[in-house]
């Protein structure tokens, strides 16, 4: 089988991040298996469209385009997948660099028919230069990078992570887009699990679809000081619970928790041990790292509980639509009850 074209889509939404988004569009022009286009996508900030327009007008392999949903990740997701031409789209951060064989790995997964998803390891860029002692590699997730509990090599998960994850085209015909109304969609909480959800549904359309990580595929993602402190811990960890009482309302608790009990049951209480550990042996940040492990964990509880119970009242609908230019149609969308707030 030979590889196959990948078309890449980065979604940007605001000039704060301009030096950001060069680099990430020249990580993937540098490639060892070229993309057969790289689409930025704006989400409804028309200054960065003309700007970026402008910066790429005389580059045929780059493409920038409007967002052509309401407001917000899911949305200029779907927006890039429908204006792509790549037998796979491959989705990058707009404040993250790929290595240079990021795609060759990804085109690698592809090999099996039967893989309808291939996503990679993303390492933290710390603003300050190093980790925050206090902060536990096993909550990475709260900075979008890959967490400490993931299985090493290339493996069959659940659900891969969506700033470095590539998926065929036909999983988009099979299971439709990303939903609207899960993810960020402009508000300032962090919200997040749209690819978990993607993922999910994809698997309920393609029993026989696999799913993989392939820790090679490794980008590197900048971590602002903002969100080096215990405040946007807390707060990211609040909105996870959120996120993850709408994939439940999706998808079902069955499925939607599935991985997180194995998180939560053994690598958490693990991570608990050696911080504690650490503490005894007088080692710096071993106390801090245990109590926001216990802390991070409370809170993601928490937001899970307050989400349910937002979304069992029906305060707010998300929505899972065809994405335009698929070859599956089904000419609705479908709408549930669930709480974004």
């Amino acid at each position: 089988m030979s590889d196959p074209d990948i078309s890449v889509v980065i979604c940007v939404y605001t000039e704060d991040r301009w030096e950001d988004i060069l680099a990430a569009v020249s990580s993937v022009r540098a490639q060892s298996h070229p993309a057969l286009e790289t689409l930025l996508v704006v989400d409804h900030n028309p200054a960065l469209l003309d700007r970026l327009a402008k910066e790429y007008k005389e580059t045929d392999e780059v493409r920038v385009l409007a967002n052509a949903g309401p407001r917000g990740l899911s949305a200029g997701r779907n927006t890039g997948i429908a204006a792509s031409g790549g037998e796979v789209i491959a989705f990058l951060d707009d404040d993250a660099v790929a290595e240079r064989d990021w795609l060759r790995r990804f085109a690698e997964g592809f090999a099996d028919p039967r893989v309808m998803a291939v996503g990679g390891r993303t390492m933290p860029i710390w603003a300050s230069g190093r980790r925050p002692a206090w902060f536990p590699a096993e909550f990475d997730w709260v900075v979008g990078c890959t967490y400490l509990g993931l299985p090493p090599g290339r493996v069959r998960v659940r659900n891969v992570l969506g700033g470095n994850a590539s998926f065929r085209r036909t999983a988009f015909d099979a299971a439709g887009g990303f939903a609207t109304g899960i993810g960020r969609d402009g508000d300032k909480r962090p919200l997040g699990c749209e690819e978990t959800e993607l993922c999910i549904r994809l698997t309920r359309a393609r029993p026989d679809a696999i799913l993989l990580i392939d820790d090679r595929a490794v980008i590197h993602h900048r971590v602002p000081e903002a969100r080096e402190h215990f405040g946007y811990f807390r707060t990211r960890a609040y909105a996870e619970g959120l996120s993850k009482a709408l994939v439940a309302r999706s998808v079902g608790a069955d499925k939607g928790l599935e991985s997180e009990r194995r998180y939560a049951t053994r690598v958490l209480p693990a991570g608990v041990a050696r911080g504690l550990r650490d503490a005894v042996l007088a080692r710096p940040g071993g106390a801090g790292r245990a109590g926001a492990i216990v802390a991070g964990v409370l809170t993601a509880a928490g937001g899970y509980v307050v989400g349910s119970v937002r979304a069992r009242r029906g305060d707010a609908t998300f929505s899972v639509v065809e994405i335009e230019g698929t070859s599956h149609e089904r000419g609705e969308s479908r709408e549930r009850g669930g709480s974004h707030d």
